[in-house]
C-alpha cells in the first residue's frame, strides 16, 4: 500500500476530468463514460469516481482468503434460490464492516473538494461495475443508485452499499449466465453533483421501436429521472429527424407525479405535479432540438448509437442548462444486427436446400 496521501488519493479517487474510456478497468463503465464525455466538452455535472482499487482494498480487508469470489464462481446460474441465499450473506458482510481509514479519509476529502463552499452539497452516488455499459453487456439497473445524498458520512455509506449491490441476486445471476469471469468483476462508484432538475429523461440515438438510425427518440417528464425509471409516470415522447432537425412526432402524457429532492435530509420524495403542468409538454421545442443536437454529437464521438440520460437543470452543478448524466451503447438493436443472417451449414449447398424449405427435389 502506498504511504504518501497523494498516492492514496490518486489510487482510490479519480476526477472526471482525468478519465477516459481507456480507464474502464479502474473506474467501471459508467465512470469511464462520464470522464470521456467531460473530456469531450459535453456538459456533464462534475464529479469523481471511487476506483476499483478502493473496492479491492475494501474486499482485501474484509475477505483476505478470497472466499467471496469462490462462493460466487461455484453457483449454478439456474438456481436462483441458492444464488439469493449466498448473495444475501455476502451483502450482509459488505454492509456491516467498517471502511479502512485510508479509504474513509480519501473519499471524504474528495467529497469536500466537490462540495466546495456548500459543505453538504447534494450528490448522486452510482455504481460503476467494470463489466457494465459495454456493447456486449448492459448492467443498467442491476446495481444501486442513490440520489440527493448529502454529507460525507452519507456518501461513505452509499459507496459501501453500491459495492454490496455488485452481489445482488440479479447482478450475480446475470453475469453467471453471461459467463463473465468473476475475478475480473470489480466495482467503481461515481460521486456526481446533483442537478436540480426541472425535467429529465432519456434519449436514444436510434428508434428504440424500429431501429431507425435517422431519428433520435426523446422521453421526458417533470422532476428527477428516477420517476421514469421506476415506472411511476408515463413520459412525454418526441421523435426528431437527425437530418432536418424537425420534430416529426409528439406523444404527450398526463404526468401526475414527479420525483423531487428532500433538500435538507437527502433522498427523493414523490410529489403531485401541479394541475396546470400535467398535460403540457415538459420540454419546449428549442430544448427538444438542442437535446437532439447533443445526442448526435455524443453518437459521433462514440461512433455507435447511444442510450443517453439527460436533465434540464435550474440550479446546482454550476447553474441552469442541459446536462448529460450518462451515455451507454444501445444494445437491443446492436445485438440483433450482430446475429448472423443464417446459421452455418456443413456444406455450401446445404444453404440452397434450406431455402427450398423441404420441397420435393
Amino acid at each position: 500500500m502506498p504511504t504518501n496521501p497523494t498516492d492514496c488519493d490518486r489510487r482510490f479517487v479519480r476526477q472526471f476530468r482525468e478519465i477516459s474510456l481507456n480507464d474502464r478497468p479502474t473506474v467501471g463503465g459508467k465512470g469511464a463514460s462520464l470522464g470521456e464525455l467531460t473530456q469531450a466538452g459535453v456538459n456533464v455535472p462534475p464529479g469523481f469516481v471511487v476506483t476499483t482499487a478502493a473496492f479491492e482494498r475494501f474486499i482485501a480487508a474484509l475477505d483476505a482468503d478470497g472466499s467471496i469470489r469462490e462462493v460466487i464462481v461455484g453457483l449454478d446460474p439456474g438456481d436462483l434460490p441458492a444464488i439469493s441465499a449466498a448473495t444475501a450473506k455476502v451483502r450482509a458482510r459488505l454492509e456491516t464492516v467498517s471502511l479502512p481509514d485510508d479509504l474513509r479519509d480519501t473519499i471524504s476529502t474528495a467529497y469536500s473538494g466537490l462540495a466546495g463552499d456548500e459543505r453538504r452539497a447534494p450528490v448522486a452516488v452510482r455504481s460503476s461495475a467494470t463489466s457494465e455499459d459495454s456493447a456486449e453487456a448492459s448492467f443498467a439497473g442491476l446495481q444501486d443508485t442513490y440520489l440527493w445524498v448529502r454529507g460525507a458520512e452519507a456518501v461513505l455509506h452509499c459507496v459501501r452499499s453500491c459495492w454490496a449491490s455488485l452481489y445482488s441476486t440479479e447482478s450475480v445471476s446475470y453475469r453467471l449466465r453471461l459467463k463473465l469471469p468473476e475475478q475480473s468483476v470489480a466495482m467503481g462508484v461515481v460521486v456526481q453533483r446533483m442537478v436540480e432538475s426541472v425535467c429529465s429523461g432519456v434519449m436514444f440515438t436510434r428508434s428504440p421501436t424500429t431501429g431507425d438510425r435517422s431519428v433520435i427518440a426523446i422521453e421526458g417528464s417533470w422532476g428527477l429521472g428516477s420517476c421514469i425509471v421506476s415506472g411511476e409516470v408515463t413520459p412525454d415522447k418526441f421523435v426528431v429527424s437527425k437530418v432536418t432537425r424537425d420534430i416529426s412526432k409528439r406523444t404527450l402524457s398526463e404526468k401526475l407525479v414527479q420525483h423531487v429532492p428532500r433538500t435538507e435530509s437527502g433522498g427523493v420524495r414523490v410529489e403531485a405535479v401541479p394541475a396546470e403542468k400535467q398535460r403540457v409538454p415538459c420540454l419546449a421545442d428549442e430544448e427538444i432540438v438542442a437535446l437532439a443536437d447533443i445526442g448526435k454529437r455524443v453518437e459521433r464521438h462514440y461512433g455507435a448509437p447511444q442510450d443517453i440520460e439527460w436533465a434540464v437543470g435550474q440550479g446546482q452543478a454550476g447553474g441552469a442548462g442541459l446536462y448529460i448524466l450518462q451515455s451507454r451503447p444501445e444494445t437491443v438493436w446492436a445485438s440483433r444486427e450482430a446475429q448472423p443472417v443464417a446459421a452455418p451449414k456443413a456444406r455450401p449447398f446445404d444453404h440452397v436446400l434450406a431455402l427450398l424449405g423441404g420441397r420435393d427435389r
